[in-house]
């Protein structure tokens, strides 16, 4: 507020010259003299401030438009300063609706730069150079401020909507929405954003238009600061898509080495089942043989006892039959 009185941003035109459209705006009338009310101008400032901020977050451009005196070298400074396109000499038919004639017009002041960086033009003779310099410098007078204009503004800031009536009709018929400073003497239904304030006023039109150029510096500074924390969120989840990864490969390799373990287990539990049925197998048939081989042992014992036996067992016979004899031959002689 006190910035604005100091600027004097509340002073209007004479009350004769007013625009009864304005009225709202107006706190009072002091000497013939319109003193407009800078709670309201305050109000609409801060709602033009964060329109132009929320286009530059959303990648458009705001076009600085001021022709008269008091607003050519604010409108340029503060343009500049947050690299945005401005017209502060004479507002060109056609900038917004005609802009491939414009476009034309730019090439060939392009075209003049290139020959001068290239050092064709001093080639040229007196006359010609004249000539050449005289058209570009005329060019660049109407088209420096919009020659590295890609594409149609989002938006338009104008110092006096009344004297950029042309650029005004432009806007509408393209539908661009317009932020303007409008003083006593002019109608505020003609622009989307109006800012009740002195357009006459050197100090109070280069105040208005740096706050605007903040606006848009603090636009910029939010996109750079959302790409950075997206580059980081990125970042941050390529991290842990990493970490889950890593994470994963490390239970796979934990499962894989489970799997190799009961496996290896298995198949060393298997091979030492066999073996050790094997060794078994082996000690019984070991067992077996030995068995066997008793058995003989035993059988063959037997033979020569049974042998012995059976020899004792005849003469046993051999002796009984002599008396066999004598019985029956004495038995034979009684008869």
């Amino acid at each position: 507020m006190r910035q604005l009185l100091e600027c004097g941003v509340h002073f209007g035109h004479q009350t004769k010259r007013w625009d009864p459209k304005m009225k709202k705006y107006i706190f009072t009338s002091r000497n013939g003299i319109h003193v407009i009310d800078l709670q309201q101008s305050i109000q609409l400032i801060n709602i033009a401030y964060a329109f132009i901020k929320e286009i530059i977050k959303n990648n458009g451009s705001v076009l600085f438009v001021g022709t008269k005196k008091q607003a050519q070298d604010a409108i340029k400074t503060e343009a500049e300063r947050c690299d945005m396109p401005y017209v502060n000499h004479r507002w060109l038919g056609g900038t917004l609706t005609n802009i491939s004639t414009i476009r034309q017009s730019i090439n060939k002041l392009k075209d003049f730069e290139r020959l001068q960086e290239d050092g064709i033009l001093d080639q040229l003779s007196n006359k010609e150079k004249a000539k050449k310099t005289k058209a570009y410098n005329k060019l660049l007078h109407n088209l420096e401020g919009i020659k590295n204009m890609i594409k149609i503004p989002t938006a338009l800031f104008i110092v006096d909507i009344k004297k950029e009536q042309l650029a005004i009709k432009e806007a509408q018929k393209l539908k661009i929405p317009i932020i303007g400073i409008v003083d006593t003497n002019a109608n505020p239904n003609e622009v989307d954003y109006p800012i009740p304030a002195n357009d006459d006023a050197i100090r109070a039109v280069k105040l208005l238009c740096s706050i605007m150029a903040n606006g848009i510096l603090e636009g910029q500074k939010d996109i750079i600061h959302e790409t950075e924390k997206k580059k980081s969120t990125v970042s941050e989840a390529k991290e842990e898509a990493k970490k889950e990864t890593k994470e994963e490969a490390k239970k796979e390799t934990k499962e894989e080495a489970k799997k190799e373990t009961k496996k290896e287990t298995k198949e060393e539990a298997k091979k030492e089942a066999k073996k050790e049925a094997k060794e078994e197998a082996e000690e019984i048939k070991e067992k077996k043989k030995k068995t066997t081989a008793k058995t003989k042992d035993i059988k063959t014992e037997e033979k020569p006892k049974e042998k012995k036996t059976s020899s004792k067992t005849k003469e046993l016979e051999n002796k009984e039959n002599p008396k066999t004899k004598k019985t029956t031959s004495s038995k034979d002689k009684k008869k």
